[in-house]
């Protein structure tokens, strides 16, 4: 076969592809939307109210028809704080970011408030830090609370609970908090939309780099330099923290749209702009993938060679007799790293025990312990459906 026949081939490949995604994009019902701060506000801080109306605007017209829901995941709570309190960047220290938080959330919400009203949209204002997301109870009432937000006709902004989260228990970015949001309310899509209209081969200010439309594995842009956050100052995340929301939704079953705000309309839309990351995986249990990418663990467990390859490769619970190392103060239900001897994590789980009680458990079958401790301790220390492989 000639070349231009095979070339001809792949572009008729690849145009399939491009359609079936974006068509993909047009049918889904539920849609999380994330905002990055730069496009809200200016680089001094403080909200760009045209900026603000313009994203609802797309938003609003995207949900007019009863058809679509929307839940926004929006950044920009510090980022409007700082003005009003005198500070030109970003403080590094996290008690002025709670400040500027506390100052720049009220202002945030307010104005969706306003900007949304024009169009009878009601909005509900969702806070969240990974302690409210990473234990069994707490997702659940996340869940229902979002859910029962949409089932009422308004549309949920989340952000991350800045004002009264510390460097424990933070998200670090929206864009991952928006890839964990998009698979605790069951989205069809994640759109996240910043100051960059997609991921390039190369720095898009450079010539001769080009948007890459489609990835449909990490294999696809494992080449790319991905860079940094933006020159304004303003935000935590850039790039790698899209990249990295994108990969761990498109793992959990949901595609994703990356693009810049001034083109949320057209990604809505189906068209083609920005980059398109197929689906790579299922969906999986809620709390496991919130286990795995949003939980802090608060110590480590060391496992012996056959307690990593019942967890690893049998998916089994742990059990104490396995268990050869204990560090950290933790609790009862606290997350923790499971190592194996070398000290490489290979999961991360929910623990049963504290970590005072486990250092007399440890190598000992729950049988023993049951005849010598009591009956409480005839159980798993981490069950296996609190229990998510990492490696």
């Amino acid at each position: 076969m000639r070349t231009t026949q095979v070339a001809a081939q792949v572009t008729t490949q690849m145009t399939g592809e491009t359609d079936a995604a974006r068509q993909y994009v047009t049918e889904a019902r539920r849609i999380v939307v994330k905002v990055g701060s730069s496009s809200l506000t200016t680089a001094s801080g403080g909200l760009d109210a045209d900026r603000v109306d313009a994203l609802v605007d797309v938003l609003a017209k995207v949900r007019s028809g009863g058809e679509k829901e929307i839940v926004l995941v929006s950044s920009g709570a510090i980022a409007a704080g700082l003005a009003p309190l005198g500070l030109t960047r970003r403080p590094k220290d996290l008690a002025r970011q709670q400040a500027a938080a506390s100052v720049g959330q009220g202002l945030l919400v307010a104005r969706y408030t306003a900007s949304f009203a024009r169009y009878g949209v009601r909005v509900g204002q969702v806070l969240l830090t990974t302690d409210d997301t990473s234990r069994r109870a707490h997702y659940r009432n996340a869940y229902r609370t979002l859910d029962q937000l949409l089932a009422m006709g308004a549309l949920p902004v989340v952000n991350e609970n800045d004002t009264v989260a510390t460097d424990e228990i933070r998200f670090g970015d929206n864009d991952r908090l928006a890839a964990l949001v998009a698979h605790l309310v069951r989205a069809d899509l994640l759109v996240l939309l910043s100051d960059v209209d997609g991921l390039y081969d190369g720095d898009p200010a450079k010539p001769g780099t080009s948007r890459i439309a489609q990835v449909t594995g990490p294999a696809d842009i494992a080449h790319v330099e991905i860079g940094t956050a933006g020159k304004a100052g303003v935000g935590t995340g850039g790039m790698v923290t899209k990249v990295e929301a994108a990969r761990i939704a498109a793992a959990a079953g949901i595609p994703v749209v990356l693009t810049s705000a001034s083109r949320a309309a057209d990604a809505l839309a189906g068209r083609d702009t920005g980059t398109y990351f197929h689906r790579t995986g299922r969906r999986s249990a809620d709390r496991l993938l919130w286990l795995a990418h949003a939980s802090t663990p608060q110590g480590s467990l060391t496992l012996d060679d056959g307690a990593v390859r019942a967890v690893v490769e049998g998916k089994k619970s742990l059990l104490a007799a396995g268990v050869a190392g204990v560090e950290g103060d933790f609790v009862a239900g606290d997350p923790v790293e499971l190592r194996d001897t070398t000290g490489r994590a290979v999961a991360r789980g929910l623990v049963n025990f504290d970590a005072k009680e486990m250092p007399r458990m440890l190598g000992r079958s729950t049988h023993a312990l049951a005849r010598e401790l009591g009956p409480e301790y005839e159980r798993e220390v981490v069950h296996r459906d609190d229990l998510v492989v990492i490696r």
